[in-house]
């Protein structure tokens, strides 16, 4: 896996009920951890991009498991901050400053000192200065970490410092890549990377052995086999391929305490260094709510996505079979219905190279720009077939569409009023685009407000001929009347 093109990874680890998921939420901004004033709510490992201070990474909220019994909790907490730091650059011990320092926090400290890795103490409940001072902020010292903030996650005071000084940690961001043009510009046939990802025992392995044509990677019917993402290197049709052999996204409660833990978040920045994303479904069942979850991820990420249903050899053969499969994948996953679906047999073979050949259309598509001159007389035809309609009293005009990005590819259309586009109308424009230029990949449509050309010239006022000259002042005075 391309390692270097993946974000920095922030683990927040912790014993239960110290505010590990309200902190989580205050950094990422959103109520994405279930927060509740009991121990063990957190029963899964978050993952969210995050951002502060222009630097991008990937927050995990480690807290989450509800012990069995006293003497197995300190066991579990540390197997917990193991695993964050094994795979994170950047480990936050978030204590409880109301409660002060516990057995349980002196065990994961002194397992982090070992680590090597920039840790930070983050001292919550700390609302306000009375409590900073009269509190046990300074017994928190004695854990031995040097970088200890008082933190708010609730109230957020603190946090901001904090993630401060986290962010100088994190290594250096990589140079961004060229434009296009540019001295360095990305080889033209480098390989393509293909992240194979789905739900446990759907075949991964098995359809990653019979595309390379040998048994390389262990396979086997029980689910989670795979652990870490593998990559395997090979050429079709003249072109090069790197596949990486992902574990198995399973559902958030069924995710095991230790080894699949951080296997989904490697899955995860497998897909996000990929250039294609390959979902395995199993033909056997229809798509879950975990397959559209996982879908949802290359969406996010703008990769392109190509649906593999495989072990089609256990069903029977007929076109109606396999309509009535892909009427259940638009129907549950709808927000992908532009992606192309393939049926086939890891097992025997079947249409599994079809696999390589759909990948490299799907780059292609993700890589190609369309010319302006044949976007703008798309726009046309829109515009004279479907006005834009009539919001709070006015009507947005459109001007003109350019392609900005590739992978995923861009369109920018100029307008009067970007406020007043709706939802349905900015569908439309996707669609057509999609229609007629064959787009099967994730796409980016923005609206922008037209820059003026020059700006207007500000309004001079022009001082009264009366009052500027004071002879044309007695000119234009009233003729006396003779007597």
């Amino acid at each position: 896996m391309n390692v270097e093109k993946s974000k920095p990874v922030v683990a927040i680890v912790g014993r239960p009920n110290v505010g590990k998921s309200t902190l989580f939420n205050r950094i990422v901004g959103r109520r994405i951890a279930i927060v509740e004033d009991l121990p063990g709510v957190t029963r899964d490992r978050n993952y969210f991009d995050a951002e502060h201070d222009g630097r991008e990474f990937i927050l995990v909220d480690t807290g989450g498991f509800e012990p069995d019994a006293e003497d197995r909790l300190i066991q579990q907490v540390r197997d917990q901050a193991r695993l964050a730091v094994d795979e994170a650059q950047v480990v936050v011990l978030v204590v409880d400053g109301v409660a002060g320092p516990t057995g349980v926090d002196e065990e994961i400290a002194a397992m982090l000192r070992k680590s090597g890795k920039p840790l930070f103490l983050a001292v919550n409940k700390i609302d306000s200065w009375k409590r900073e001072e009269e509190g046990f902020l300074a017994e928190f010292y004695s854990l031995g970490l040097e970088r200890v903030y008082p933190v708010s996650g609730e109230h957020g005071r603190g946090v901001s410092d904090m993630l401060d000084a986290v962010i100088g940690a994190l290594p250096e961001p990589l140079p961004p890549e060229p434009e296009e043009g540019e001295e360095g510009e990305e080889p033209e046939n480098r390989p393509i990377r293909l992240a194979i990802i789905g739900r446990p025992n759907v075949g991964k392995s098995t359809l990653v052995n019979s595309l390379i044509g040998e048994e390389r990677f262990v396979t086997s019917p029980v689910a989670g086999t795979t652990r870490d993402p593998v990559d395997a290197t090979l050429s079709h049709k003249g072109r090069d391929f790197v596949i990486t052999d992902t574990a198995g996204i399973r559902r958030k409660r069924s995710i095991a305490a230790k080894v699949e833990a951080y296997s989904v978040l490697r899955s995860l920045k497998a897909a996000e260094a990929s250039d294609v994303v390959v979902m395995l479904l199993d033909a056997t069942e229809f798509a879950v709510e975990q397959d559209a979850k996982i879908a949802g991820l290359a969406e996010e990420q703008g990769k392109p996505l190509l649906v593999v249903v495989n072990k089609w050899d256990q069903i029977e053969q007929s076109p109606q079979k396999l309509e009535e499969f892909k009427e259940n994948l638009v129907w549950r996953m709808p927000f992908l219905a532009y992606c192309p679906v393939i049926f086939t047999s890891a097992l025997t073979g079947e249409r599994v190279k079809a696999v390589l050949t759909e990948a490299g259309k799907l780059f292609e598509q993700a890589s190609s720009r369309v010319p302006t001159p044949m976007l703008n007389k798309l726009l046309e035809e829109i515009s004279n077939h479907h006005g834009l309609p009539v919001v709070r009293g006015a009507r947005a005009r459109v001007y003109y569409i350019t392609q900005v990005g590739i992978r995923p590819p861009t369109f920018v259309i100029q307008t009067n009023r970007p406020d007043l586009i709706p939802p349905e109308y900015k569908r439309y424009v996707s669609n057509r685009l999609r229609s007629v230029f064959g787009l099967q990949v994730p796409m980016r449509l923005v609206f922008k407000k037209k820059a003026s050309l020059r700006a207007a010239p500000k309004k001079q006022i022009r001082p009264s001929l009366a009052k500027s000259s004071p002879r044309l002042k007695s000119a234009r005075r009233k003729p006396q009347r003779r007597r």
